[in-house]
Parts: C-alpha cells; sequence; structure tokens
C-alpha cells in the first residue's frame, strides 16, 4: 500500500521477497494456492501479473512469519535430545 491507501501491484521482486521470508519454493506457494508451479514462475518472471488478493495474501502471510520470528524462542539452535 503506498502513502495514499492504495494497493500497488506486487512486483516479482516482492514475491521473491515474500517467498524468503515464509521459506518457501515456487512449488510450496504453488500447492498452498492450489494452481500449477508454471503461474507462479509465470509471476516471478513477469509474463504474468501477480492477481491483487493473491498478492495481498501473500504479504500478509510474510508479514505474519516476520511477526512471528520475532517471537521465536532463542537459545535453542544446534541442541539436541540426548
Amino acid at each position: 500500500m503506498d502513502e495514499t491507501g492504495l494497493h500497488l501491484a506486487m512486483t516479482p521482486e516482492r514475491l521473491e521477497e515474500c517467498l524468503s521470508i515464509v521459506r518457501w519454493s515456487p512449488e510450496t506457494l504453488a500447492q498452498a494456492l492450489g494452481c500449477d508451479v508454471s503461474l507462479v514462475e509465470a509471476w516471478l518472471t513477469e509474463e504474468a501479473e501477480i492477481p491483487p488478493k493473491t498478492a495481498a495474501w501473500v504479504d500478509t502471510v510474510a508479514q505474519f512469519m516476520e511477526t512471528a520470528d520475532g517471537m521465536k524462542p532463542k537459545g535453542l539452535k544446534g541442541k539436541k535430545w540426548p
């Protein structure tokens, strides 16, 4: 959303960033959306426009993950069960 409150189209770069934030591959996003991975790949290469509702959902998932990552417990990295 820009400063006027209007939704801007999601760029392939932002989609890639969102996928990285949520640790998803294009295949995982396609599975979550119920579409073929070729559609996600078309979005990533600018062959097809990312639908606004899809962009909003992906962005919301990424924002949630960023918030959740900030709350994850510390001190578990590298720990094992005896």
